[in-house]
């Protein structure tokens, strides 16, 4: 009797701990005073490099922006993990890599994009993909050999 009293207690504290929801950090944002280190119209990339580090994530063309990301996620038990919190600081630089602009975003300013997907229409109505597959069968090009 006492073994299952004591299973008892560890099946609901494991229960309850499940519940309880664990947090993650994600991702590097410089701290304020680092960032009051810079100067706009003055620093340089390699300067903002050497005051908050490398950045999380750069712009796409060489040369571009840089973007310091951080986000903090809540999970409870085997619910989905829900962002809580997320900081982007943007720091922009000009045409010569002098500093531009500082700034700084968080969730409450981002925005929903909705991804859309652009399929072609084959006119494949009705076609089993048994019959797409054997009705591939002797349709050789002429330049399959590589010629």
């Amino acid at each position: 009797m006492r073994a299952l009293a004591y299973l008892t207690v560890a099946m609901l504290s494991l229960g309850l701990a499940a519940c309880s929801p664990t947090f993650r950090n994600h991702g590097y944002i410089p701290p304020e005073e680092d960032l009051q280190e810079l100067v706009v119209g003055i620093d340089t990339r390699s300067s903002v490099e050497d005051v908050v580090g490398p950045p999380t994530a750069g712009g796409v063309l060489e040369g571009g922006n840089y973007y310091y990301v951080r986000s903090t996620v809540k999970t409870i038990g085997p619910r989905r993990p829900e962002v809580i919190d997320r900081q982007v600081l943007a720091i922009s630089f000009d045409g010569n890599g002098v500093l531009d602009n500082i700034e700084s975003f968080g969730l409450e300013d981002g925005r929903v994009v909705a991804l859309t997907r652009r399929v072609t229409d084959a006119d494949l109505t009705n076609v089993t993909f048994i019959r797409q597959l054997l009705g591939g069968i002797g349709q050789v090009s002429p330049d399959f050999g590589g010629g």
